[in-house]
């Protein structure tokens, strides 16, 4: 089932965005063979890892020439690989792209990285916090007068790297059929995390954005789009950006009407705006407001945690939460009218598949066995 059912994705070991594109990709259909360290075989099965869903492992000594081999033979059979490495590691591996399209020239060659496979940045070690900093998008996130507050690591991790390279690679893919050739993508955290960013440049070039981040219109400087604290310690969001929405706000919270108020976009106003708005809220409890706004046109949701979000009733009726083995996690996404995605089976150990994906791919029993004695491939 799914969009990709009819694509093979071999997956080299990493943390973060390369797993999480492997996700994106496995939930759509892909049949992705994971290639675990050989010093990892043995290891239980960890169904918590929702990253790793979707997965049949094979763990393989890649400093072993015939671990090498036997990967590359895999590869000769894939359309996708996804690779997380520093620039220069797989080439050093004999696994670099040059050797991938010399065996199998429709290969689309992923590489995920953070700085990207040029640059000065390109050698150094870096995280998520690093790459979102260097693209501008960190600067702009957090509150007036305090330092930038990391967005968790989903601007550069997952949004701009992740699921960046997963559209890279679908768009590889759609290209292929065209002239039926492979390509090596160059997916970079700073690249991706600055797309995201487009629409708050363009801001910035108008010159309606201010560098003073928590004084702009989405970054929690005006009083109309932020979060407000309730009477119980909870959380509630507004948005009310368009007039009529605006109107809808200031007369459910009664804060007055539009016309006995400063106009809704004069940034002076909005501190002392704010000030009187977050009193009004910390007079109910959430779910008080929760009566009160949700399913207006306010623009109005509960800041909700994680097992409050899989419960609530819109989440429950889209199933955007699934349980697997006992572990909660977002289920695939979005949604297709013909080709439905399905939640992959999770993750198996480190190499519980060695054999199984060895004889799919043609090794002989004699093969096999000889890479299994020689400690090139391990089975769990």
């Amino acid at each position: 089932m799914g969009p990709l059912n009819d694509i093979k994705v071999v997956e080299l070991q990493s943390i973060g965005p390369g797993p999480f594109c492997g996700m994106m990709l496995a939930d759509m259909g892909a049949e992705i063979v994971r290639i675990d360290r050989s010093a990892s075989a043995g290891k239980p099965a960890n169904p918590s890892d929702v990253l790793a869903r979707g997965r049949k492992s094979i763990a393989v000594d890649l400093k072993n020439p015939d671990g090498v081999e036997a990967t590359l033979k895999l590869i000769e059979d894939a359309d996708v690989l996804v690779e997380g490495f520093r620039p220069g590691v797989t080439e050093r591996l004999g696994l670099g792209p040059d050797v991938c399209l010399e065996r199998n020239p429709k290969l689309i060659y992923g590489r995920m990285t953070g700085w990207g496979q040029t640059g000065t940045m390109a050698h150094v070690a870096g995280h998520d916090i690093n790459y979102i900093s260097l693209s501008g998008a960190l600067h702009a996130i957090g509150t007036s007068g305090e330092k930038p507050v990391p967005p968790l690591n989903l601007v550069g991790d997952f949004g701009g790297g992740g699921m960046f390279l997963a559209f890279g690679i679908v768009a590889a893919l759609h290209e292929r059929n065209q002239s039926g050739r492979g390509q090596v993508i160059d997916a970079a955290m700073t690249d991706g995390s600055a797309v995201l960013m487009n629409a708050i440049f363009g801001i910035m070039n108008r010159g309606d954005w201010s560098f003073d981040r928590g004084t702009n219109i989405l970054d929690g400087g005006a009083h109309y789009y932020d979060t407000y604290e309730t009477s119980d310690g909870k959380w509630i969001s507004v948005g009310s950006m368009e007039p009529q929405f605006y109107a809808l706000l200031l007369e459910k919270s009664g804060l007055g009407k539009t016309g006995e108020l400063p106009a809704q976009m004069s940034q002076d106003d909005w501190p002392a705006l704010k000030q009187q708005m977050a009193t009004i809220f910390r007079t109910k409890t959430r779910d008080e407001w929760d009566e009160i706004m949700l399913g207006t046109d306010i623009c109005y949701a509960p800041v909700l945690n994680f097992d409050e979000a899989r419960v609530h009733p819109h989440n429950v009726a889209r199933n955007t939460f699934v349980e697997q083995d006992g572990i909660y996690q977002a289920g695939p996404a979005p949604r297709f009218s013909r080709t439905e995605a399905e939640l992959p089976a999770a993750s198996g150990a480190p190499g519980a598949e060695s054999k199984t994906i060895l004889q799919a791919a043609g090794f002989s029993a004699d093969e096999i066995d000889a890479l299994m004695s020689s400690g090139a491939v391990v089975q769990v």
